[in-house]
């Protein structure tokens, strides 16, 4: 179960006193404050508080002191020149908190975004719950031939279920050792600290998240994308649902020139030039290595 008893007692309590504030909110947000979106099997995602909304990116950007005279088209308009020039300030005026379950493996490889505030459930102090991610069959894949940090094809039958009763089965064990270690038994029992390094990577860990929006929308830009592991791609696919709905025109701008663009080295730009002049372009002659004509030619189509 993705939320104990305990934390959906205190969103019912949450939800349930609004308070009044003389303070710019986003309607869109407001619908997911607390609410915890699942991901994965224990996962979740939820939203603590945040700061901020797309009036207050284009405030920044005028140094202005309120919306003044300036439409929603124009805010628009601002926004999307913003994200289409780079500007990266404007958009740090809008802070997000958010309260994440993921597994440990993941957390590793997301705390490598160094510009949030973190905050983690420590293993120190608390016990952690009996809670492993164990992936969904269609999950499991053979690794790459082509990318040494990518999946292939799809494990199936028995050798999917080998698989499967290995993780649970060492997942379980490592906890019963887990718990036989700190449980004093009439002993003293090793410190909570020392006993957690005998867990595996699958269990699921607890932290608050605070990131400015432009540093959430460079997270999103690379976990976000296709090609990023499917255990941390499905908590960005989660979180851009969310800020979809928080600031709706600076994340049209995000997927349409971020998301969805591209950008081009000089030396692919003058490919393009000498293709639309009609020359016939090719690998050999265009100054690219292999890799980047690979690339190339996927983005130009």
């Amino acid at each position: 179960m993705p939320l104990t008893p305990d934390q959906q007692a205190d969103i019912d309590t949450l939800r349930s006193t609004p308070a009044q504030t003389l303070r710019a909110v986003s309607p869109g947000m407001e619908a997911h404050l607390y609410t915890a979106h699942p991901v994965l099997d224990h996962g979740f995602v939820r939203v603590i508080d945040y700061m901020g909304d797309d009036a207050a990116i284009c405030q920044a950007a005028r140094v202005s002191y309120g919306k003044g005279t300036k439409s929603v088209s124009n805010d628009e308009g601002l926004i999307r020149y913003l994200m289409r020039h780079w500007h990266s300030t404007p958009f740090e005026m809008c802070e997000i908190k958010l309260h994440v379950k993921l597994p440990v493996f993941v957390a590793r490889q997301w705390i490598r975004h160094r510009t949030a505030n973190v905050n983690e459930y420590s293993a120190r102090y608390s016990i952690l719950d009996r809670e492993f991610y164990i992936p969904a069959p269609d999950a499991l894949a053979a690794q790459s031939t082509t990318n040494n940090q990518g999946r292939g094809e799809a494990l199936s039958g028995d050798e999917a279920e080998r698989v499967l009763r290995i993780l649970r089965d060492d997942a379980m064990r490592c906890y019963d050792h887990y718990e036989a270690m700190i449980s004093d038994e009439g002993q003293q029992g090793l410190a909570r600290e020392l006993a957690r390094m005998n867990l595996p990577a699958n269990i699921y860990t607890q932290w608050y998240w605070k990131v400015d929006l432009h540093n959430l929308l460079h997270f999103l830009r690379l976990r976000a994308d296709a090609h990023a592991q499917y255990e941390i791609r499905v908590y960005a696919e989660a979180i851009c649902a969310i800020v979809a709905d928080w600031v709706p025109a600076a994340y049209s701008a995000f997927e349409d020139y971020r998301m969805g663009g591209a950008t081009l080295s000089s030396t692919a730009l003058e490919c393009v030039r000498r293709m639309l002049k009609g020359e016939e372009v090719t690998q050999e002659n265009s100054g690219m290595s292999k890799g980047e004509w690979r690339e190339f030619q996927g983005v130009i189509g």
